[in-house]
């Protein structure tokens, strides 16, 4: 392996390691985000915390139709 070849290899690990690093700062923005979101919608509407994750879409979607 040449000089030329082993730069090569180390910049493309170094994009692939910088890659990895910005998925993870993307997730865990994410996590976050999600759950700040949660907290907020638990503090605006506290029923919702006895209402099961497979129904709370239509909950929610109920509880916003009224309101128009």
């Amino acid at each position: 392996m040449t000089d030329t070849e082993k730069k090569l290899l180390q910049a493309q690990h170094r994009l692939e390691e910088a890659q990895a690093r910005n998925r993870v700062k993307e997730r865990k923005a994410r996590t976050r985000r999600l759950i700040q979101e949660g907290a907020i919608l638990e503090k605006v509407l506290p029923e919702v915390q006895a209402v099961e994750l497979s129904e709370l879409e239509g909950y929610l979607s109920r509880k916003l139709e009224k309101q128009d």
